[in-house]
Parts: C-alpha cells; structure tokens; sequence
C-alpha cells in the first residue's frame, strides 16, 4: 500500500474518532435523563375541600309583559258617542270609557216598562177576580205570564244597553285612543288598550336538561336595556310540558312594579338561580379527570398523589360538585395530574382559591 494511501486512511480514521468524541458526546445527558430515579417528587397545586354554598346559575334571555292586558273593543256596532278616558290615565275597574249610540234600545226599553206597568195592573185586577171566581184560573195563568215575559224582554233589552258600555276590566293604564268620537266602530275596531303595570310578568326558556331542578318559588336577577342595575323576581308558574321544536321549557316570572320603572314589552337578560344548597363540596372542574368507569381525582396525603373515585353532580362555570368520594379537609390536586401515577411523591407549591 502506498504511503499516501496510508495517511489518507489514517486522517480519516482520526476525523471519526473526533466526531464521536465532540459530537455524539452531547446525547449523554439525555442518557442520563432516561436512567433518572423513576419515584422523582413533582409539584403540584392544590385546593382544600370545603363546605360552600352552591347556586346553580342558569343564564337566559326573556321578554317583558304586563300582567294583564287587554285591546278594548265594542261588542256591538254603532255610533261611538261619547270617550270618557284621558290617554295614558290610570283608571279603576268598571269605570267607563267609552258609549255607543244607544237612542233605539232606550226607546225600546221605555215602551217595554209601560206595557208592564199595564200588564203588572192587570195582572193584579185578574188576581183580585180570581179570589171570588171573577175569572178562570186559565185567564189569569195567561195575564201572569204575560207580564213574567215583559219583564224578560226588559232583561234583554238592559243587556243590549249594557254591550254599548265599554268598560274597564281591570285597574290599569290606558294606552292611546285609537278612535274619535262620532265615528262608525264595529267589534273589529280597537278603541284603545289597558295594561296591568304595577305587576310583570317575565317569560323565558331554559333547555329541559334544567327541568328538574327548577321549581317555582325560585328567584332569578334580570336586567332591562333602558334601566340600569338589575331586578328580582319570583318563578311563579312553570309550563307543565316540553316545546317540541326548541326542547325548551317556558317559565314565567312575576315583579312588583309598583314605582312604574320597568315596561312592558322590553328585552329582559335572565340568570336563574335553581337548586341552591347552603352545603356543598365543590373542586375545580380541570381537578376531575374522566375514565372508563367514571371520574376520580388526586387526592394528596402524606406527600403522596392517592386516586380516589368520585361521584359527580352540579357544574358551574369553574367548579363541579362532589357528591361522593371526598370529605371535608381534603387536598385535591389540580395541576399535572395527567402525568401522576398511584402513590407517585408530590409536593405541593401553592393553593387555589
């Protein structure tokens, strides 16, 4: 072999034997790392389980309405005389707020109470005979009769009177007059509208998931777009049945409006307060892990990270309830959980709040 051939050999030989002493030299420490203690203590945080108040939150939106309302419309058609109301008043039930021409029936029940005052005589005269036998028990039965139907023609014809009256149904606000006097209305002409504001009720939905644990009597906080701050309510009637098409549940909430602040018709944001416990053991929702069989937590006791099985109830939007599996005291772990293993050594660097 030829000398330059040999130190070409020989260069080469000692440029690998370089590479693996400056190169390959730096996987070492990774080597090391794989050999490290299996048992090696990891932080973690914590947070120590206690009793706490526990309000279910149910966030919706609703709509504002009267209590009662009602578009005043006449029973019967005619002439509108008379409008006694003032736009925007309040008025008490019965008061009377509008008259239709009523000239006819009046007429008609004059005639009517004069043909009874004659059959009411008669009718006594003929009482008078019957006693010594003057007339037939069948002439004076006839004369009786007749007077018992002037007096229900006189019925009928009040009760006609009566439907050219329009009257309040309730106490509340009158709205704008949609009418004037003199015109031509019939029973498809609104005269004008009353609400009931001084009580409101506020109707809302909820998914029927919610269905179980809303019960009436429940308060809910909910706020209006022209009013600052919120309002509380009462739950006051539940709907008995499920809505097919959006699977929602219709509740129905009433306030006391008494200082006229709030009205009706407005866009109302609802946050529902259902199934409030005054004792609960609550942990933070990223605590719970998921398994096969259900849900656990890590549990800290004498510097080691111990499985426990829980039972899981209500969710808010950063806690979960636990029914079963914890008690009261308990250190639950709430970070690094995915890479802990049964009795693994933790220490803990810091609570949650």
């Amino acid at each position: 072999m030829k000398p330059k051939t040999i130190s070409i050999i020989v260069v080469i030989i000692v440029a690998l034997i370089l590479i693996k002493v400056l190169f390959l030299k730096s996987e070492n420490p990774d080597a090391a790392k794989s050999g490290a203690p299996k048992n090696q203590t990891t932080s973690v945080t914590g947070y120590v389980v206690h009793p706490q108040l526990l309000e279910n939150k149910i966030f919706s939106s609703g709509t504002v309405m009267a209590n009662e309302e009602v578009a005043l419309r006449p029973e019967v058609a005619g002439k509108l005389v008379a409008i006694y109301f003032k736009e925007g008043s309040t008025v008490k039930k019965g008061a009377l707020l509008a008259k239709i021409n009523d000239a006819d029936l009046q007429a008609q029940l004059r005639k009517l109470q004069l043909q009874s005052k004659l059959s009411k005589d008669r009718e006594a005269r003929l009482k008078g005979l019957l006693d010594i036998q003057g007339v037939s028990q069948e002439e004076y039965d006839a004369s009786s009769n007749l007077l018992q139907t002037m007096g229900a023609d006189m019925d009928f014809t009040r009760a006609q009177i009566s439907k050219t009256e329009i009257r309040a149904p309730f106490n509340g606000k009158i709205g704008l007059k949609q009418v004037s006097e003199g015109g031509f209305v019939s029973s498809a002409d609104i005269i004008a509208t009353i609400q009931q504001t001084d009580v409101l009720k506020i109707d809302f939905t909820v998914p029927e998931r919610y269905s179980s644990i809303v019960a009436v009597g429940d308060m809910i906080n909910f706020s209006v777009e022209n009013q600052p701050g919120s309002y509380q309510a009462k739950v006051f009637a539940i709907e008995p049945r499920i809505d097919e098409q959006t699977r929602n549940i219709m509740i129905r909430a009433v306030y006391n409006n008494a200082l006229s602040t709030i009205f009706p018709g407005a866009f109302a944001k609802i946050e529902l307060i259902a199934n409030k416990k005054e004792s609960s053991l609550m942990v933070p929702t990223e605590a719970v892990i998921p398994e096969l069989k259900g849900k656990k937590v890590f549990v800290s006791k004498a510097g080691k990270a111990v499985p426990v099985p829980v039972q899981t109830g209500t969710r808010t939007d950063a806690m979960i309830e636990i029914i079963s599996g914890l008690n009261d005291g308990d250190t639950v772990i709430t970070t690094g959980m995915m890479s802990l293993k049964p009795s693994a050594p933790v220490k803990i660097i810091g609570f949650k709040k």
